[in-house]
C-alpha cells in the first residue's frame, strides 16, 4: 500500500495511491500519525476495498508522506563511500544526530537561508516508525516499521562544520527534511536492503548507490537507535547517504537558487524540487 497526504499546506488529507489515481480514504483515516501508523491499523486500511474510495479528480500537492511532528534521528557515514568522499574514518558504531526541522513535501521547494553558503543534497532511505519501540532486538525490529519513503538530508555545510558544536545546526533550517511521494508499507517492498537510491541536480546524475552498501542495515538501526531513546510512531530514521554529495565533488558544488534538485528510491517514487532564495 502506498500512502500520501494530498492538498495545501496545513491541510493535507490522507490518499491511498492505487494503480495510477488516488483515492481519498480522509474520511476513514484522517491523519498519517499516532495509532493510524500502527501495522495492525495499516493492514486493517489494506483490507478495504480501494474502489470503495473517491478518487482525487485533480492533481494537487503532495505534502509530506506522515504528519509532520515526530523527530528525526539521523545516520551519518553508513555508507562506506561516503565517508571517504568526506575524509572521515569509518564509524565503529552508528553515528546519529538530529534534524531540528518539520518534514516538508515530496516537491515543495528548497529554501536557501540568505546566509547560506554550502548547501547540500543527501538522498536517503528514511524508516517510518508504526509503534512504540524501546531497546528491540534485530531480529523483531520490523514489527514496529509503518513503511520506508524517499528523504533528502539537506544540509549547509559551513553551518555543520565550521559553527562549532553538534551537525543540527546545519541541518535543521525550514524546508531541509523532505519525504515522500508516498509512505511504503513493508510488504510493498520486497527487500529493502536492495534499493537503487539516486539524485540528480539540473539533470546531472551526482549520487547512484544502493542500499546494500549501508554499513548499519534497517533492522540493525532500529534495533541500536531504540536502546538510546524512544521511537515513537511517526518519527523517522534517515538512514544515510552513499557517496555524490556537493561537498565531495572536485571541486566542491552547492546549491544555489534556480537549481532543480530530483531523487528518489527504487520503489519509493521521485522527489522534484526547485531552490529558491528564503526571503
Amino acid at each position: 500500500m502506498h500512502l500520501v497526504r494530498f492538498g495545501p499546506e496545513g491541510r493535507e488529507r490522507v490518499g491511498i495511491r492505487h494503480g495510477d489515481v488516488v483515492r481519498d480514504v480522509s474520511q476513514r483515516v484522517p491523519t498519517l500519525s499516532g495509532a493510524a501508523l500502527d501495522p495492525g491499523s495499516l493492514a486493517a486500511l489494506a483490507a478495504l476495498d480501494p474502489h470503495a474510495f473517491p478518487i482525487v479528480q485533480k492533481p494537487t500537492r503532495l505534502g509530506a508522506c506522515i504528519e509532520p511532528g515526530g523527530k528525526i534521528v539521523c545516520v551519518g557515514l553508513n555508507y562506506s563511500d561516503h565517508a571517504k568522499e568526506a575524509g572521515m574514518s569509518l564509524p565503529s558504531e552508528p553515528v546519529l544526530f538530529m534534524k531540528g526541522c518539520r518534514l516538508s513535501g515530496p516537491n515543495d521547494p528548497i529554501l536557501l537561508p540568505q546566509a547560506a553558503q554550502q548547501v547540500d543534497w543527501e538522498m536517503e532511505l528514511a524508516i517510518v516508525i508504526g509503534s512504540f519501540a524501546l531497546t528491540v532486538a534485530e531480529i523483531d525490529a520490523r514489527n514496529y516499521v509503518a513503511g520506508f519513503a524517499g528523504f533528502i538530508d539537506v544540509s549547509e555545510r559551513n553551518w555543520q562544520h565550521a559553527r562549532q558544536g553538534q551537525w543540527v545546526k546545519g541541518k535543521s533550517w525550514l524546508s531541509f527534511a523532505p519525504i515522500g511521494p508516498w509512505l511504503a508499507t513493508p510488504d510493498e517492498i520486497s527487500n529493502v536492503q536492495a534499493l537503487d537510491v539516486w539524485l540528480a541536480v539540473n539533470g546531472v546524475r551526482v549520487q547512484d548507490g544502493n542500499t546494500a552498501d549501508m554499513l548499519a542495515g534497517v533492522d540493525k538501526l532500529i534495533s541500536y537507535i531504540s536502546h538510546f531513546m524512544p521511537l515513537y510512531p511517526g518519527d523517522v530514521i534517515a538512514t544515510g547517504t552513499p557517496a555524490g554529495v556537493g561537498m565531495g565533488l572536485k571541486p566542491p558544488r552547492y546549491l544555489k537558487v534556480g537549481d532543480e534538485v530530483r531523487g528518489g528510491l527504487t520503489g519509493l517514487g521521485e522527489h522534484q524540487h526547485r531552490c529558491e532564495r528564503f526571503a
